[in-house]
């Protein structure tokens, strides 16, 4: 799982200990209300969920960066602190130094998640019994009053039993299986105890504000349809053409006068010379032919759409009676 600084994140992250800034509010156990440290920055998951605050805990153990998982955690606004629930000093001392986040992987995470396993004991801060010494990371939890009035009564006990009297067995406690994660499938859900945001301890206040969405919707502005039609019109053409006449001439023979001979001078009744006349007229046909072609296609114009409107935000206000905060 990838974590990512706050201010590096993307501006849409929705969950935060209060939206306000808390960089730089002090750190104090909730043990014995000791200073632990301040806060250096916050780390959110890839869905903008807030889960561990980094803490600069020099003022408790020497130049030492941690990570604070984020329910392990109650912010007092009033008093500008954070309030780390159980964590001790022992505990810091085993936590592993945070000091980039690249190296923070799942590894990395297990060995902070185990420290907090391990010797956490939730106690409120007004009810808390200041123990005369602080637990160490390998001890148990610590045990009640109340249990141990009874081991102390039972050490009496044994004092008093006869030399031979057979000595009492103690009688098991059943153990709670510790549960078992995969690094495969391992979320933050699976530990609300570490990661889940108590909105009554976090003080957290959702500050909305409204963005312009754009969509674009593709509609019909016009429609172009391509046809035929035949129209008609009259065209004048020029076809030249031949035709043939007859042309009678009278002419006087160069030999007029001259007596013919008895053959030539035969007469002819009804004697005809036939001459056939020609001539030539326009035909005319019509054909088709290609005269042009029409391609349609589409082609599609970028432009810019200037769009005004009227967004809302809400701000942060901070009203406090104290001067001094």
């Amino acid at each position: 799982m990838v974590l990512f600084r706050l201010h590096d994140f993307d501006a849409t992250f929705h969950k935060n200990v209060g939206e306000h800034n808390i960089n730089n509010y002090d750190v104090y156990s909730d043990i014995r209300d000791n200073k632990v440290g301040s806060i250096k920055d916050l780390l959110v998951d890839e869905a903008g969920s807030l889960r561990y605050l980094v803490i600069d805990t020099a003022f408790w153990v020497k130049g030492k960066h941690v990570l604070l998982p984020i329910d392990r955690c109650r912010v007092d606004d009033t008093n500008r602190r954070v309030y780390a629930k159980g964590l001790t000093r022992e505990q810091v001392q085993y936590l592993p130094e945070y000091d980039e986040l690249e190296r923070v992987n799942y590894d990395y995470e297990e060995k902070v998640r185990k420290v907090y396993r391990n010797t956490y004991v939730q106690a409120p801060l007004e009810t808390i019994t200041p123990l005369e010494t602080e637990i160490p990371l390998e001890a148990p939890v610590a045990l009640d009053s109340a249990l141990m009035n009874n081991q102390q009564q039972e050490r009496t006990i044994h004092k008093e039993i006869p030399a031979f009297a057979e000595p009492k067995q103690p009688i098991p406690q059943p153990v709670a299986p510790q549960p078992v994660y995969n690094r495969e499938t391992y979320v933050y859900e699976q530990e609300p105890d570490l990661y889940e945001m108590n909105e009554q301890e976090h003080n957290t206040l959702r500050l909305y504000e409204e963005r312009l969405i754009t969509n674009k919707q593709r509609i019909k502005t016009g429609e172009v349809t391509l046809g035929k039609h035949v129209e008609t019109e009259t065209v004048n053409v020029a076809v030249p053409v031949e035709k043939e006449r007859v042309i009678v001439e009278r002419i006087t023979p160069t030999d007029t006068g001259r007596a013919a001979f008895t053959n030539e001078a035969a007469l002819k009744d009804k004697e005809v010379v036939r001459m056939d006349i020609y001539e030539e007229t326009s035909e005319i046909q019509k054909q088709a032919v290609v005269k042009e072609e029409v391609r349609v296609k589409k082609v599609v114009e970028q432009d810019t759409v200037q769009a005004t409107e009227q967004v809302r935000r809400e701000e942060l206000d901070i009203n406090t009676l104290n001067d001094k905060i």
